[in-house]
């Protein structure tokens, strides 16, 4: 902050990352820098992504802010989104995954500004889509608790989360699938801030889901999309198992 000077800084994945005091370098500078460093190391070095990192605040209290923005490498091969789309069916995006996908496989982007705004637009687009891929990310969980190891406020978010849940399902129909599951871990109680790598949580819900169904611990993140794959008639993905026959079988 008495610099004016940017933060870079990195971790075990596969980006590199752009902090910045919103009230020391304005956002469109901020976005223009990272701009610069996507071209330098996401297409020059092969680096997944860049990531504009502002916050507010002063020492000892600074808050990340809801203007985060990711600049990600295209997928490198076909995904789920891809052939939904290319079978004309409407691909919604809320929450950052507009960005991780690079706007490919994608009809119609939301980015919000916290998980209640993601659920809300969760909500609106059930109304809204009468057949299609509503995916969403609700990043609090990682960016305000996770990361920042607050047991308390990870617990309320979790309260808030399963009351805003508690009013989707009812509005589920016959044939919709709800699917809730993670990227990664993030355990506010480990003593590093970094993401925890435990199992994470993978909840299917759905009148067509036999009761008592339980898929087990699965080898690979791959398998959710190929289950989404066969539910959709889109083709076998190049990776995964469906274990869609198991829990409507």
């Amino acid at each position: 902050m008495r610099t004016g000077a940017l933060i870079v800084y990195t971790s075990a994945d596969s980006v590199f990352q752009i902090a910045a005091h919103e009230q020391i370098v304005p956002i469109e500078e901020l976005y223009r820098a990272c701009e610069i460093a996507y071209d330098l190391v996401g297409k020059g070095l092969g680096v997944g992504r860049v990531i504009a990192r502002p916050f507010v605040g002063a020492p000892g209290r600074f808050k990340r802010t809801a203007n985060r923005r990711d600049y990600a490498l295209p997928p490198s091969g076909e995904t789920l989104l891809d052939r939904v789309k290319a079978a004309s069916l409407p691909v919604v995006a809320i929450g950052k995954i507009d960005d991780l996908f690079a706007g490919r496989g994608i009809t119609e982007a939301f980015h919000t500004a916290n998980d209640d705004e993601g659920m809300d637009r969760v909500e609106a687009q059930m109304a809204a889509v009468d057949r299609g891929f509503i995916f969403t990310n609700l990043v609090d969980f990682d960016t305000h608790y996770g990361h920042r190891n607050d047991v308390e406020g990870y617990a309320r978010n979790l309260e808030r989360f399963d009351a805003r849940l508690a009013a989707v399902l009812p509005r589920l129909r016959d044939e919709d699938l709800l699917v809730v599951t993670a990227d990664h871990g993030n355990d506010p109680t480990t003593a590093s801030t970094d993401h925890a790598r435990e199992y994470v949580p993978l909840m299917i819900i759905g009148s067509r889901v036999r009761s008592g169904a339980d898929v087990g611990t699965r080898a690979t993140f791959a398998d959710l999309g190929q289950t989404l794959a066969e539910l959709f008639a889109v083709g076998r993905l190049a990776h995964g198992a469906s274990f869609l026959e198991e829990i409507t079988g």
